[in-house]
Order: C-alpha cells, then sequence, then structure tokens
C-alpha cells in the first residue's frame, strides 16, 4: 500500500463513528474491562460521598470491575467537576454529581469556572431530595402564608439561616424570597448543623433544609415546618404542605444526585453505565439500605426511573432555571 494510499485509508476512517470501528465497537461493548474511577467532588462522609460509595459497590457487582471513590473536593464542588469534565472521554472517569455543583455553580462561579455544562455527559440520575421551610416554633406563624404576610410587615428583619452561600440550601431560601416578594437577611454558616442550632435557640428565625437533617427536630418539636418545596406532599411529613398549596407554585427545589461522565464519552458506554444506573434505582434492596444512612430515610426518595436523556433534559432546565434565580437575587459565593 504505498503512503498516499494508507493516508486516504486512515482519513476515511477518521470520518467513520468510531462504534463503526471494530476495534472500538468491540471494546466499547466489553466496557468496563479495569477499574472506573469514580470522582466524588466533595469530602468524605457527606451524603454525596455516601451515596456514591453505595452506587460505586452496586456497579461493581452488575459490571464486573471495582468503581474506585476518589475525593476531589473544593470550591464548591468546582475542582471535582473540572477533573471530570478534562479528562479523557474513555468511560473509565465518571462523576457524582449535585445540584449545587451540577447547575447552581455554573451562574454563581461566573468566570471562575474552566468548564461549561456542555463539557460533561448526563448519565443517570439517582437522587432526588425534598427540602423544607421551617422556623423558630416561637415565631408567630402557623403557616408559610403568614410568615410571608410577617416578612412583609417587616421588611430585612427576619434572618434565613444556610448551610454556606451558594449552597442550594442558600438559593432555596432565595427563591422564596422573589417569588414572595419579601426581604429577609441571609445568614450562612458553615454547615446544616449550626444553622439548625441556631433556628432552634432562635437566633435566626427562618431556614430552608435537606428533609433527612431537620425531620428529626421537626418531628421533636424543636423546629415548625411550613412547606417542603416539592410538588406533591412528602410522605414522611403529610400534614406539612407543599409551597404550591401555600400559594407559591414558583418555589420548587430539590437536592439531587446523579453521575456524569466527559461529554464524548462513546454512547454505548453512556448507555450502559445509564441502564445500570436506573437497575439501581429501582433496586427495592438498594433503597432500604439509603433509607437507613443517619436519618435520611424520610427524605431519600427513587426518581421512578432515568435515562441519560432524561437526566439532560433534568439537567438543561436546572442549570436554566438556577441562574435565573442568581441572576434575580444577585447572590455572591462570599455571601
Amino acid at each position: 500500500m504505498t503512503k498516499l494510499h494508507r493516508r486516504a485509508v486512515l482519513g476515511a476512517a477518521g470520518l467513520l463513528p468510531l462504534a463503526a470501528i471494530p476495534g472500538l465497537a468491540r471494546a466499547q461493548a466489553q466496557w468496563p474491562t479495569r477499574p472506573v474511577r469514580f470522582i466524588v467532588p466533595f469530602a468524605p462522609a457527606g451524603t454525596t460521598d455516601i451515596a456514591a460509595r453505595i452506587l460505586a459497590e452496586q456497579l461493581q457487582h452488575r459490571l464486573g470491575q471495582p468503581f474506585p471513590i476518589e475525593n476531589r473536593a473544593g470550591a464548591g464542588g468546582n475542582i471535582g467537576s473540572d477533573v471530570v469534565a478534562k479528562a479523557d472521554p474513555d468511560g473509565y472517569s465518571i462523576l457524582m454529581q449535585t445540584v449545587s455543583s451540577g447547575a447552581i455553580n455554573y451562574a454563581l462561579y461566573a468566570g471562575q469556572i474552566g468548564y461549561k455544562p456542555s463539557d460533561l455527559a448526563n448519565v443517570g440520575l439517582l437522587i432526588k431530595v425534598p427540602n423544607v421551610i421551617f422556623v423558630n416554633p416561637n415565631l408567630p406563624v402557623k403557616n408559610l402564608r403568614e410568615l410571608v404576610a410577617l416578612a412583609k410587615s417587616k421588611p430585612g428583619q427576619l434572618n434565613h439561616g444556610s448551610s454556606g452561600a451558594g449552597t442550594s440550601l442558600h438559593m432555596a431560601g432565595e427563591l422564596l424570597k422573589l417569588e414572595a416578594g419579601i426581604d429577609m437577611t441571609h445568614v450562612p454558616y458553615k454547615g446544616a448543623g449550626p444553622m439548625l442550632a441556631e433556628v432552634m435557640a432562635g437566633r435566626i428565625e427562618v431556614a430552608v433544609d435537606n428533609l433527612p437533617s431537620a425531620i428529626g427536630h421537626i418531628r421533636d418539636g424543636r423546629l415548625k415546618a411550613l412547606a417542603v418545596t416539592t410538588t406533591t406532599r412528602s410522605a414522611a411529613l403529610p400534614d406539612v404542605p407543599t409551597t404550591a398549596e401555600e400559594g407559591l407554585p414558583g418555589v420548587e427545589a430539590t437536592g439531587w444526585f446523579g453521575v456524569q461522565a466527559p461529554k464524548r464519552t462513546p454512547k454505548p458506554i453512556v448507555d450502559k453505565l445509564g441502564a445500570t444506573i436506573n437497575e439501581v434505582v429501582q433496586d427495592k434492596d438498594v433503597w432500604a439500605r439509603l433509607a437507613d444512612l443517619g436519618g435520611m430515610k424520610p427524605g431519600l426518595t427513587p426518581d421512578g426511573g432515568t435515562s441519560p436523556e432524561a437526566f439532560e433534559a433534568f439537567v438543561d432546565a436546572e442549570v436554566k432555571k438556577w441562574a435565573e434565580v442568581v441572576r434575580r437575587s444577585g447572590a455572591k459565593v462570599d455571601g
């Protein structure tokens, strides 16, 4: 074969879809043939890390290769996300993503992130966690409508806490303020624990938190739940109305955890991994384990099925939604 002919053949091969090249198609069908690095963009022992480790165990069991967890925390999840966005798109680097790092941060850290949503492929949604709006029991309000009326009568005088500036809970509070047309002062804390303690002590009046970490205090009467920020009521708090029932349908915000990969990861691999995650999502034994972790039982609910296409549409909508909230609220990472 002449050099010219060989170049022509190679050039034509370059025009073919990768899956049409026999060796590559076979490798994709056999994936994974070695360990798959699973990046968690937050520190060990948190909800994101725990969920990732349970999923990793299930993926190893179902796909026959280890999925070792690598915690790459920092910058609100941006560091770990950047690692995966820039990794080789060969199916051997994946990411456990969250609403904060996977949707809110693009607008909140505008100009500070070296990647964009299109640099990551959406594989599957694993968990959705309701949020709950609550107050100190001594605050003279019986429901969310009364809280809004009180806040309007005292602009800027009520404080709303969060687990940190720029977190999904901070942004859920900002969304409440925007939709209700009220002015409250944001007070960020270093985690949900300190924030919950401050509300219970009465030093701040209002907060939004993931339902799993707040529900114990709600049930023992140390916090008063006013509404859940989901479209339907939570089975864990059946007497607590939704924000829509309280006249604020636009205040809809859930915590979520899902898997992403580098954007050019071959579709057969993305589809295979997505189908496996869907199996995990619908496995009742897996959900029983997730429900028993750290009081999260009331807040964790299976999404009822997932796919790469459905997750991509979901993430796209979340990115647009939270970009608008950041823009309208003027929220900053430094609080």
